[in-house]
């Protein structure tokens, strides 16, 4: 969703140190949105496999989640479920513009215009349900919890926070707040450094721990009054949000006028949008979440990995055999000999 709550959430930066032995839920759908954007070749195209597959996602997916498993991260994944009904306009908008990015960049890849192809490439960036699947499999085989969410991931990952079965949400979207969760980390996917979009740049970036208790109590509101300051900069049930309202003067609004129609009359909101804000408020509110989930983590079967990402995607045997070495190492702290000890 990518709320514009920067600039007004408490943010602090945290080590990877502090977050060893803790549980995180990541929202899943997240991440792999963003391994698909940064994880290309020089020329912004995807990586893929001889037969045409796309393998950006798991390649992000494998190298940095088994880095953290190394640092002693214990992750639960979280996938979507069916979206809330309000939402399916702005994903039918959302492939308009994708397909529309496309074109473009298969036009700038005629022209052999290496800077305009970068520049369209992340747009088109779509996550299907064979990249889903994939990911569930390669999570499964490193041995990795995935609970399947009935809508929306990030409420999900927000309610095992809740029931205090994990410790905070990795995301790098702020609308998880919305959901009431209580604490979440960003950047961990790519901690260390990432790729500026549209550039062969990168930029130094570290996690971060955004709290929602600290958050509101700066702010001065409660939880009802971020969700409609939430609606008005902009959600993926009402996307760009109220023309004229950035986060400042959406905050001095709920701040203000305590009646929450009277806001929505004074923004002019159904001059804008169709929904009715209320709409959006209780689709946020009352997210479907499952309290029926299992959280296990098993061993690594080495066997199955290899056969997974070496012989079926062409990864790098060598790569990949010295990943799982590495974390093995640190996780048994005794030296590891071959493949055929790891299992």
């Amino acid at each position: 969703m990518g709320i514009k709550l920067k600039d007004l959430a408490t943010i602090e930066e945290i080590s990877l140190d502090k977050l060893k032995g803790k549980v995180l839920a990541v929202d899943t759908h997240n991440i792999l949105y963003q391994f698909l954007t940064t994880i290309r070749q020089r020329d912004g195209s995807l990586l893929i496999d001889s037969k045409g597959r796309v393998t950006s996602h798991l390649n992000g997916l494998f190298y940095r989640t088994t880095r953290l498993m190394q640092q002693g991260l214990k992750l639960a994944f979280i996938f979507d479920g069916k979206p809330p009904e309000i939402k399916s306009q702005e994903l039918e908008k959302r492939k308009v513009r994708k397909i529309e990015a496309k074109a473009k960049f298969e036009a700038a890849k005629e022209r052999g215009e290496e800077a305009e192809m970068r520049k369209y490439a992340a747009r088109t960036t779509r996550l299907t349900q064979e990249m889903i699947d994939e990911s569930k499999k390669l999570l499964k085989i490193l041995g990795l919890p995935v609970i399947q969410a009935p809508s929306e991931g990030e409420a999900q990952a927000g309610q095992m926070v809740k029931d205090g079965k994990a410790w905070a949400v990795v995301s790098q979207d702020f609308d998880n707040l919305l959901f009431g969760c209580p604490r979440v980390v960003r950047n961990l996917s790519v901690e260390g450094r990432k790729k500026k979009i549209g550039s062969l740049g990168w930029q130094v970036v570290k996690p971060e721990l955004i709290s929602l208790s600290e958050t509101l109590n700066n702010l001065g509101i409660d939880q009802e009054q971020l969700i409609v300051l939430g609606i008005l900069v902009g959600t993926d049930y009402n996307v760009g949000g109220v023309p004229g309202i950035g986060p400042k003067k959406a905050l001095k609004l709920v701040k203000e006028v305590k009646d929450f129609d009277e806001i929505f009359e004074k923004v002019e909101w159904s001059k804008y949008f169709k929904v009715e804000w209320k709409e959006i408020f209780y689709t946020i509110k009352k997210m479907p979440v499952s309290k029926d989930y299992s959280l296990k983590w098993g061993k690594v079967d080495v066997e199955k990995l290899r056969a997974f990402l070496v012989d079926d995607y062409e990864f790098s045997g060598e790569r990949v055999d010295n990943q799982i070495k590495n974390w093995l190492k640190e996780k048994e702290g005794q030296k590891q000999k071959g493949l055929g000890e790891w299992a």
